[in-house]
């Protein structure tokens, strides 16, 4: 006779859609492009320009927060982020023929921002692109391009690292590069390994809360570079891929609104980076134990990161999030016997 398995007495996967290799040739291969960076950023600071832009939307807005805010107290140069919907939209008079857009794409074929495109170029504004599919409509559109797949927010990081070396604000530069260059790639795969078992049973306790609570939202809550994370996280992971619906808080606005309606049972993630901003985020881990029985906090301080120096830390915690966040998402897609490659709806019709 065949029996039917249950879902908590299977015998879970060790390290599920875990490729060590390919994550450390992958970052490596990100890193590699520094001189390429570095070169198309050199011809942009030759034509003398008045604004960097970060723009994109969805997941890549998200990535484009965390370069703002990188950037923010680090550099007087004039940076913003804008999303692309608005700017299009919207506009933005700012926004000049002398102005910078930086912007990032897997397919390269997302409307938004070849519309955000095409509106810098009437402007007469530049289009630095991250394209991971070369030879699609925004690469093509593209005044610098590099297509290279995967490690988008690695990407911005080391466009605004160089940025910030180039106007005199990151003396460091060349010492952070070695550093990243040396331990990086096997650091990110090393957290993967450290956070899996940690991962698989948040995953299944997390699926087991919500098979009786479907529809309670899931609440992250972050500041600083951890926001863009917790932001994708939940709205391109957990929404658009997982069906699961979430609700995005920054730590900064938590104590205006959303603190009232947390109970005991309202299933809570704080993410807690090593920024600036980390002390907004440790407020809310002081306040939640008060009045909820349901929240985690992950902290990326709680990681050892061999070899990475102290002070460069908090320019990589949101990669050391996204680490843990992918083991996470490797079992909340087994638990909820849901491949995360299937939509509804995304760009599966017209709308």
């Amino acid at each position: 006779m065949t029996y039917r398995n249950t879902l908590w007495k299977e015998q879970e996967p060790v390290l599920r859609n875990f490729d060590e290799a390919k994550i450390i040739r992958s970052v490596s291969g990100a890193l590699a492009l520094r001189d390429e960076i570095e070169q198309i950023v050199d011809r942009i600071w030759e034509n003398d320009f008045d604004g960097i832009w970060w723009i994109g939307i969805g997941g890549t807005w998200a990535s484009a927060m965390q370069a703002e805010v990188y950037m923010r107290h680090r550099s007087a140069l004039p940076v913003f982020v804008d999303n692309a919907a608005d700017f299009i939209t919207t506009g933005n008079r700012r926004f000049t023929s002398q102005s910078v857009m930086i912007c990032s794409s897997v397919s390269g074929t997302t409307p938004e921002m070849i519309a955000a495109a095409d509106k810098v170029h009437e402007a007469g504004g530049t289009v630095f692109a991250f394209v991971d599919t070369p030879d699609t409509p925004l690469a093509e559109k593209a005044d610098h391009l590099i297509s290279y797949p995967a490690n988008e927010q690695l990407k911005f990081y080391m466009t605004c690292s160089y940025m910030m070396y180039k106007n005199g604000e990151f003396a460091e530069y060349e010492d952070y590069c070695r550093n990243m260059e040396e331990y990086l790639p096997e650091v990110l795969a090393g957290v993967e390994k450290e956070a899996d078992a940690w991962a698989k049973e948040y995953a299944q306790e997390t699926v087991r809360f919500l098979d009786g609570h479907p529809d309670m939202p899931h609440y992250f809550v972050a500041s600083g570079n951890q926001y863009g994370a917790a932001y994708s996280l939940g709205m391109c992971y957990w929404e658009e891929q997982l069906w699961i619906r979430t609700r995005t808080i920054s730590a900064q606005e938590f104590f205006h609104g959303m603190q009232e309606v947390i109970t005991r049972d309202t299933p809570v993630t704080l993410f807690i980076g090593e920024d600036e901003q980390r002390p907004l985020a440790e407020r809310v881990a002081a306040f939640l134990p008060k009045v909820c029985a349901n929240y985690v906090i992950i902290d990326t301080k709680e990681f050892a990161l061999p070899g990475i120096r102290e002070e460069y830390r908090a320019s990589i915690s949101h990669l050391v999030m996204r680490a843990v966040c992918s083991r996470i998402e490797a079992y909340m897609e087994l638990y909820l016997r849901h491949p995360m490659t299937i939509r509804r709806y995304y760009r599966q019709f017209p709308y």
